[in-house]
């Protein structure tokens, strides 16, 4: 019997997104109040519109809840050896699961914490990128969730641009293509770790 191209892969993926779609922050409110959060406060799910509802306790929880699940997503594209393109993908469903979470009609929260968590279980340099980033126009805008759609534009224009310069001034490889190639990855344990 031959087996499925890429049905490891796709399983995979799929579990990212049914990962995703456990939104944290709609169950902590229904069990704490008994109401439904889409109805309360901007009518998001995510940590914010928690945190309205529930006080600080209530965001923090959902917080962790939300980044560690993208987390655990990408951890288990390394788990199951993915490749590095199995691996984005993984990462990708696991934020459309929870933007657009299937159980609540594609209902979601915004995916930040959660798309953090897993940036960082696949590469920490673009992680870290992405939280300053965040930090800055966050202190700037005083927005959550509009930081984060800042921070998630800018991201990948800070790292060619920190990249362009390493490589020019120190001539150090191209940081960048290494990581769309897969070459990074492989040489970096802890990006998808077995």
């Amino acid at each position: 019997m031959h087996s499925v191209p890429y049905a490891k892969e796709t399983l995979v993926m799929l579990v990212g997104y049914a990962l995703g779609c456990f939104t944290s922050g709609y169950y902590l409110v229904r069990w704490r109040t008994g109401e439904d959060i889409r109805w309360l406060g901007s009518g998001s799910v995510g940590a914010t519109n928690v945190g309205r509802v529930l006080g600080r306790p209530g965001f923090f929880l959902t917080v962790l809840c939300d980044f560690f699940k993208g987390l655990f997503a990408v951890w288990l594209a390394g788990y199951f050896r993915l490749n590095p393109t199995g691996a984005v993908l993984t990462m990708v469903a696991v934020a459309i699961g929870h933007i657009w979470p299937a159980q609540l009609w594609f209902h979601g929260g915004k995916g930040v914490a959660t798309s953090l968590g897993a940036l960082l279980m696949f590469d920490y340099s673009i992680a870290f990128t992405f939280a300053a980033l965040f930090l800055v126009v966050c202190a700037a805008l005083r927005s959550f969730v509009l930081a984060g759609l800042v921070a998630f534009a800018l991201t990948p224009l800070a790292l060619f641009a920190a990249d362009y310069s390493l490589t020019s001034v120190f001539g150090v490889p191209d940081e960048i293509h290494k990581l769309m190639t897969g070459r990074k990855l492989k040489s970096d344990k802890r990006a998808v770790p077995k």
